[in-house]
């Protein structure tokens, strides 16, 4: 045996199936749409986060093709030496425009935004405050400080406010941080509140709202249009990867933010940045989103006629207040079979469990579009239902 078989690995792999939980990646032929053709087979697509359809749309497709022709396939460099292009500076404005800000700070990366904004305003000295169930890239940029940190029961106010009274005073910033909409579950963050909370301690906030950019608020403007809250948040993360349907993320903030992320984000400083053909295509779909709303309202409409559907059947669907569906099965091993059943019947829903959700949590999360039909919808509660019964669940 050599040092090279690396089996302290082997072991820890060896340990996944056993427990029921190793998998392979899925490889996807063709576009990602509402359905899609995994080995050969056609099945309807449960779990993608194109929220709107917009990752195939032709005016997305035609702008990133006449932009590579014109600035090439990559931006050569990092943006604080030469790769910063006119569509980058474009893209900033419209985003800003859209989200009804003073700035836009673009990132390669809805992760990076969180990695890189987190470290870059928070230092020794500083206090941040979590909600327990915050995405792992917020964990992860909180874990790159030197800050202090406090974690809140999830969504719980009273808890809030209880570690807001007891540090006051005690740091030079306390820096709130919270989904705006929780990927698991589906639930929004009760931001008013918080909100009130960070005002009346001195805190500043801050809002991934990954899941709420495209979705929430008007012509999905996002969770913090949606409770009327612009000039209230401090930071909010979007990402053009869900609902935009291309790549990259964002920060929209004030200008003093902007300056300080352009000399501090670590993510921007030492990666290459947005491609031009994906700057290109996120510009046109935030002019899509701009000129209507009519694909929002699909999402809305195929999210409830979904989740209607299937609690009909009986299936624990949780608590969501948006297009996020989570059907809750708990057990890791059984969740992760349901799953392989899901597609024998033609639908493709992953299996979600620990350590990206509690143990005993396990669910497969679906991800309605607004690329579906009913006829897709209806296709897939006949499998959630088939699957169901062939296992006890229902």
């Amino acid at each position: 045996m050599s040092v090279h078989d690396l089996k302290f690995l082997e072991e820890k792999v060896d340990q996944l199936k056993k427990d029921g939980v190793y998998r392979t990646l899925p490889v996807l032929e063709g576009k990602n749409s509402s359905t899609i053709v995994l080995d050969g087979k056609e099945m309807v697509n449960l779990s993608s986060n194109n929220y709107l359809g917009l990752a195939n749309h032709p005016k997305l497709k035609e702008a990133a093709i006449k932009t590579i022709e014109k600035y090439g396939v990559g931006a050569g460099a990092v943006r604080t030496i030469i790769g910063n292009m006119d569509i980058h500076e474009e893209l900033e404005k419209k985003l800003a425009e859209f989200k009804h800000t003073e700035r836009v700070f673009i990132y390669q990366s809805g992760y990076d935004c969180n990695v890189g904004t987190v470290q870059a305003i928070v230092e020794k000295g500083d206090l941040v405050i979590s909600d327990e169930l915050n995405h792992a890239s917020i964990i992860d940029g909180i874990r790159m400080t030197k800050a202090d940190k406090a974690i809140f029961k999830h969504s719980d106010m009273e808890d809030l406010e209880r570690v807001l009274k007891e540090n006051a005073g005690k740091y030079k910033t306390m820096l709130i941080i919270t989904d705006g909409v929780f990927s698991m579950d589906g639930d929004l963050a009760k931001l008013p509140e918080i909100v009130e909370l960070a005002e009346k301690y001195g805190a500043i906030t801050y809002v991934d709202d990954a899941h709420g950019s495209g979705v929430m608020g008007s012509h999905g403007r996002g969770t913090v249009d949606h409770f009327g809250l612009h000039d209230k948040v401090d930071f909010v993360i979007g990402t053009l990867s869900k609902a935009i349907g291309v790549k990259g993320g964002y920060v929209a903030c004030n200008e003093v933010a902007y300056q300080w992320l352009n000399h501090r984000a670590r993510p921007v400083l030492f990666s290459t940045t947005l491609s031009p053909g994906d700057t290109a295509a996120c510009i046109a779909s935030v002019e899509l989103l701009m000129e209507s709303d009519e694909l929002q309202k699909k999402l809305w409409d195929n999210a409830k006629y979904f989740k209607e559907r299937l609690g009909k059947l009986g299936f624990n669907t949780g608590h969501s207040e948006t297009p996020i569906t989570p059907v809750i099965i708990g057990d890791e091993a059984k969740t992760m079979e349901f799953s392989k059943k899901l597609r024998e019947y033609g639908v493709f829903g992953s299996a979600i469990v620990f350590p990206t959700v509690p143990k005993g949590t396990g669910r497969v999360r679906c991800m309605i579009s607004a690329a579906h039909s009913k006829e897709e919808l209806d296709k897939a509660v006949a499998a959630f239902e088939k699957a169901g019964k062939d296992m006890g669940i229902i």
